[in-house]
């Protein structure tokens, strides 16, 4: 399974693409642009994407903001033109809170930022952590959802649970 992980955001969209074999990760910057000019190319670039890596889904953060309403506004815009883009594309999206995904990559659901970059790091095998943070919070959501995917509880419990 190919899967689009993506971390929402109007200056910075974090991208990454997993699978069993090898992973792609980076991100999507288009600070200092009018909105409706970023919006354009965050769909753009999210389209490119998935023609290019043909993810079988995409997993993408749900959205908590609890003080800054203007930049809420903002991501939110950036996240329905993401969200736009892989539908139009015809992927199934699947949505995890911060809380599930540090649950999957951590195994603690109030795990710290740098808790979760390390094993982002320590799962894929490589040499230093994703940059920037937004790719690696990208890649930990795609993570939190093969290991959500492969669940035993998703597959009544019939079959043998893999991981990346």
């Amino acid at each position: 399974m190919v899967i689009l992980g993506i971390d929402p955001g109007i200056a910075t969209v974090g991208f990454g693409v997993i699978a069993a074999a090898n992973g792609r990760f980076g991100a999507i910057t288009k600070p200092h642009q009018l909105l409706e000019t970023r919006l354009c190319e965050i769909h753009d670039a999210v389209t490119e994407l998935i023609w290019r890596h043909k993810p079988d889904c995409m997993a993408i953060e749900e959205l908590f903001f609890n003080v800054n309403v203007k930049t809420a506004v903002d991501v939110c815009h950036g996240r329905g033109v993401i969200l736009l883009a892989a539908a139009k594309q015809g992927l199934d999206i699947y949505e995890y809170t911060p809380l599930q995904i540090k649950q999957s990559v951590v195994g603690y659901g109030r795990a710290e930022k740098s808790q979760v970059m390390d094993m982002v790091r320590r799962i894929c095998g490589l040499k230093s952590v994703p940059r920037p943070d937004d790719a690696a919070d990208a890649v930990a959501l795609a993570l939190c959802h093969a290991r959500s995917s492969t669940s035993l509880l998703n597959r009544g419990g019939r079959e043998e649970c893999s991981t990346i």
